[in-house]
């Protein structure tokens, strides 16, 4: 008993030490020019104009062509979705897409918020910009900037945007949105030249939020989202108010994290982990190896040759569906693999899935998205930022069925001024979407108390 105690003051000691023997750093970095060729004498068109979501009888002709001429291939039997989308289902979906999704309805719904664009060192930025129809006499909105990920869009925040831009609680505060899209996804230009990684996104995006007048701004993301955000935080720690993140996976594993994964199934209060932490790391082999390993195949091939397997997706309607619809049945729930129909529709309607897919496939930006992992992964895992912490005030949304549970202790080795952890009721990786009203709510929680805090200061 004594020497398990005297192990425990030991790690505990050892683990505060490291903790507070961070300095604050700012990330650098320079501007680029990511347009075809040298950037023009004259400087930058920084003109910002209307965009509108549109199609055509063509674009729509083209797409039913190439669904009536897919080659369908037979699922193995009782396979489920264990080998990746069910060919079965799959049929039922490009059925669906085929004969009953209204594509010009959703044009139109995309085209309810304001959608602009404008060039940000070479390439063409799209964005959202929601501003509150009405906010209460003597407050102000609040800006914010949400950051997607991969194989999402934009779209992603529809069912959260009106829960933040007119809120129903009247203590709620009201925020003013923007949601850009990462260059390369969606209808945003995809950059010309090698090395577009997620520092050069958080830079233009910092560059996009001042061109539009503010100077100072809270940030959300999550899956790529969170990176994003997260360096924005690093070069501009003075300018991110507060970063709200849904997902964060250790970026550079350190002794703290080793000795929690080594003893924290035997010591858990020492580290400070719940049952659901137990849970979600124990038995390590099979949680956070095995699992590791069946779900990110795609990974290691967007790392590496992106541009090979996107060519086919980018010409095959129904391959780009199932290989982007199957990450929205496994990444919402591990248990979905076992499903005949993957629970695809369980928490999410095939409309708004078609419409995530349709953004994809109109503008033609697979390739592009999948290039943004060989950027981030091809530098290698010791990139400047993976080293540095975060001290600008951070809020974490911990939902149970996220790809890479994170513990608390984890998230505080990265972002040390952790204003709030929240363990949500249910919800996985595509949370924004899956779960905008736990999302709202975890947002306004978290800026509440940093806006508190900082008027405290004043």
């Amino acid at each position: 008993m004594f020497t398990e105690l005297l192990v425990c003051l030991l790690i505990g000691g050892l683990i505060c030490f490291l903790v507070q023997r961070s300095r604050k750093q700012v990330l650098k970095t320079e501007d680029g020019w990511w347009g075809p060729g040298a950037p023009p004498d004259g400087g930058e068109d920084v003109t910002i104009y209307p965009f509108k979501v549109s199609t055509s009888d063509k674009e729509l002709e083209d797409l039913y062509t190439r669904i009536d001429q897919t080659r369908p291939v037979p699922s193995l039997e009782d396979s489920q979705f264990n080998y990746g989308f069910n060919s079965q289902y799959l049929q039922k979906v490009v059925s669906y897409w085929r004969h009953d999704f209204d594509w010009r309805g959703q044009v139109d719904k995309l085209n309810q918020y304001s959608h602009f664009k404008t060039n940000i060192e070479g390439v063409k930025i799209h964005y959202l910009h929601v501003k509150p129809k009405k906010v209460p006499v003597g407050s102000a909105a609040i800006p914010l900037i949400m950051v997607h990920g991969w194989p999402g869009s934009f779209y992603e925040f529809y069912g959260l945007i009106p829960l933040l831009t007119e809120p129903t609680e009247p203590h709620d505060l009201v925020f003013e949105v923007v949601c850009p899209s990462i260059p390369g996804y969606g209808f945003s230009e995809a950059p010309h030249k090698k090395g577009f990684d997620s520092v050069c996104a958080a830079h233009i995006f910092h560059k996009l939020m001042r061109r539009l007048g503010f100077q100072q701004f809270y940030a959300h993301g999550g899956d790529w989202g969170w990176l994003v955000t997260t360096n924005m935080a690093q070069l501009q720690p003075k300018t991110v108010r507060g970063l709200h993140v849904n997902f964060a996976p250790p970026s550079k594993p350190g002794l703290p994290l080793a000795l929690s994964v080594m003893l924290g199934n035997r010591f858990p209060k020492l580290f400070g982990f719940t049952d659901m932490d137990v849970q979600r790391l124990y038995p390590c082999m099979d949680k956070l190896v095995v699992e590791t390993i069946k779900e990110s195949g795609y990974m290691h091939i967007q790392a590496t040759k992106p541009d090979t397997v996107g060519r086919g997706l980018n010409d095959s309607p129904v391959g780009l569906a199932a290989y982007i619809l199957e990450k929205f049945s496994t990444w919402t729930s591990r248990d979905f693999r076992n499903l005949e129909d993957g629970g695809l529709t369980r928490k999410f309607s095939l409309d708004d899935l078609l419409t995530n897919v349709m953004i994809y496939w109109t503008s033609g930006c697979i390739v592009s998205s999948m290039r943004f992992y060989k950027e981030n992964f091809g530098k290698g895992l010791n990139a400047p930022h993976s080293k540095m912490t975060v001290f600008v005030p951070t809020g974490f949304a911990c939902f149970p069925n996220e790809l890479m549970h994170t513990p608390k202790l984890w998230v505080k080795q990265k972002y040390r001024n952790l204003v709030t952890f929240t363990p949500m009721a249910r919800g996985g990786h595509f949370a924004a979407m899956e779960e905008p009203q736990l999302m709202a709510e975890d947002i306004q929680k978290f800026i509440k108390l940093v806006e508190k805090k900082k008027k405290k200061q004043q």
